[in-house]
């Protein structure tokens, strides 16, 4: 399985805004700049994660987007699921559907733990975790 550009995208956008946080909105060009994307294809990006509630778009001349909930509610998961689909490894089986011996054994011991590990590793991580230190606040101390 592998992540594709708008799902890689996606997520840089995700991280970028949860970054910029206490900004009132970021224009897609800047964050383009910063994580080195096209700005056209960030736009189709930011379409689909605002149509799906995880952005919101900010009109006027001086708009952009913002997070539409705080960093920590934003499961990586959702975002993912959102610009990708599912992400199983293996669809599973369509009623009605069979399959041999040998397949269901390889399914059963593969590729079935293999979605598990998956859902397990992008359904902990929101975008706060996924950004670290980059997502704590800083403190300024004086002496």
């Amino acid at each position: 399985m592998k992540i594709s550009t708008m799902g890689r995208y996606g997520i840089k956008l995700l991280l970028d805004l949860a970054k910029n946080k206490d900004e009132p909105h970021i224009t897609l060009k800047s964050a383009a700049l910063r994580q080195n994307v096209p700005v056209r294809y960030l736009e189709h990006v930011a379409i689909t994660l605002r149509r799906a509630g995880i952005i919101r778009s900010v009109k006027g001349a001086s708009g952009g987007y913002t997070l539409a909930k705080r960093p920590e509610e934003i499961y990586v998961g959702e975002a993912l699921r959102v610009l990708e689909g599912d992400m199983l490894v293996a669809d599973p089986l369509e009623k009605g559907e069979t399959e041999n011996a040998f397949h269901a054994c390889v399914r059963r011991s593969v590729l079935e733990p293999l979605n598990i590990a998956i859902a397990s590793a992008i359904d902990r991580e929101t975008l706060a975790t996924l950004g670290g230190t980059a997502m704590e606040e800083t403190y300024m101390y004086f002496i």
